[in-house]
């Protein structure tokens, strides 16, 4: 009979070490042998591995299609402010970053949640009367992504269901699924510039319901929510006890004549965990800085949603540290100008494809608020060649090396999503290709009628 010695030893700031001693009365081991098992190899990828599954890359990487080699190849797919270089961050950004590299005093661990001085420069700069915050308020997290990974595993379990926007960003579904929580997709209104179908939203719910994610501005809509239309989607969780998730990491891009308005901030008692970041406003979606904004008036969520939130950070130790130590000084040295002058060049871009887009038979954009898309529909029944929107958009990167995603990305068929971060002359040749596509392809009532009858 073999007995074991476990010595514990640790002192100072070092972790305990576990010791085991093997003391043999007689018996010979023999390593690598265990009784009732036949060593043999047998190494398979994660449950949680297999359920993961990004729609946008599946249709994507499906999509085996070579664009037009007489054409340079316009993308108008990825939603990244930074790729064509005519929208950098402002200096002050770059700035505050290099003199705390220099410092030499943010290269170590940070609080898993964040330094806190960080996390009251958050709270500074997003507090208001309508929704107070503090430091204790704020989760510092790696980019919006991260924020939204453990807004949803702090409250949602195996089993039950969220209720997520379509169309919708994709990233929510592809976690949701990887946690095997369920995914009831609600209905936003083009014809109402996008508004959620509050009766069809709350429809869904039920007693496995764990949150609702709200959007807004939107990614791929480019819409933005009035405060009257906030004020029916807080009524509806509030009557059905729902907390609200809220993605608003494109939050106050929007264009002028507009308003932004934080959910939180007409919220009495509906709980709401608010998501943001450095990315999409500040446009560095590399830096990876995001943050969870806790708005809890009644203490509803209580101390648990808090001690959760910071249980599942302590998987990843926090965000970046350089970054970090920058917050402060990116948050308060950023000048006005710089937002206004990024904000004008979508909006420029936004009127001009909007109006482009919408003089080209067979379809009908809807026109953009914010944020950084938009959408466009196909009027199929015009397009009888194409099956879907997928067939469509291959088409157009074969014959005019124009890539827009397919809206089956989102979950929406038969519409096609525009970024409209590129350079101006570059949406217009864009725009003037997807005319020179759709005017070849194109058919009439009666066209279309005898295609079908050919078929």
């Amino acid at each position: 009979m073999d007995s074991y010695l476990i010595q514990v030893n640790g002192h100072g700031d070092h972790a305990p070490v576990l010791d085991v001693h093997l003391k043999n009365t007689g018996n010979t081991i023999s390593p690598g042998k265990v009784k009732g098992r036949k060593p043999r190899w047998a190494v398979r990828a994660s449950e949680m591995s297999k359920k993961t599954f990004n729609p946008v890359r599946a249709i994507v990487d499906s999509m085996k299609v070579e664009p037009n080699p007489k054409k340079a190849m316009i993308s108008l797919s990825l939603g990244d402010p930074t790729v064509f270089g005519n929208l950098p961050t402002n200096d002050e950004v770059t700035r505050a970053v290099k003199e705390v590299l220099d410092s030499g005093q943010y290269n170590g661990y940070a609080p898993s949640v964040g330094y806190q001085s960080c996390r009251e420069a958050v709270a500074a700069y997003y507090n208001c009367p309508e929704a107070p915050l503090k430091a204790q308020d704020v989760i510092l997290t790696s980019g919006c992504s991260q924020a939204i990974e453990l807004a949803l595993a702090v409250l949602a379990n195996p089993g039950q269901n969220i209720l997520v926007p379509r169309p919708g960003f994709s990233l929510y579904k592809t976690l949701a699924l990887s946690m095997g929580i369920e995914v009831k997709l609600y209905n936003l209104l083009p014809e109402k510039a996008w508004e959620i179908d509050l009766e069809h939203l709350e429809s869904l719910v039920d007693e496995k319901t764990a949150c609702l994610i709200v959007n807004n501005p939107s990614n791929p809509c480019g819409s933005v929510f009035s405060k009257s239309h906030l004020q029916e989607i807080l009524a509806v969780a509030s009557r059905q006890c729902v907390p609200i998730l809220a993605d608003e990491i494109y939050g106050d891009m929007v264009f002028a004549d507009c308003k932004y308005e934080p959910i939180a901030t007409l919220s009495t008692n509906v709980p709401i965990l608010s998501c943001g970041g450095l990315a999409k406003r500040w446009l560095v979606p590399g830096w990876r800085m995001g943050w969870i904004l806790i708005h809890d008036r009644r203490d509803i969520f209580g101390n648990e949603i808090r001690d959760g939130l910071l249980r599942l950070s302590q998987r990843i130790l926090g965000p970046c540290t350089i970054v970090q130590g920058a917050l402060e000084r990116i948050l308060h040295r950023t000048p006005p100008e710089f937002y206004h002058n990024t904000l004008s060049i979508l909006k420029s871009n936004a009127d001009l494809c909007y109006a482009a887009l919408s003089a080209i038979p067979g379809l009908q954009p809807v026109r953009p608020a914010g944020a950084m898309y938009l959408m466009v529909e196909i009027e199929m029944e015009h397009f009888p060649e194409f099956e879907n929107d997928v067939e469509f958009t291959e088409r157009l990167i074969s014959e005019q090396s124009v890539f827009c995603l397919p809206a089956t990305c989102f979950e929406y068929p038969n519409f096609f999503r525009v970024v409209i971060t590129v350079p101006e002359e570059m949406i217009l040749e864009a725009c003037s290709r997807i005319q020179e596509f759709c005017e070849m392809h194109y058919q009439g009532a009666e066209g279309a009628q005898d295609l079908e009858c050919d078929k």
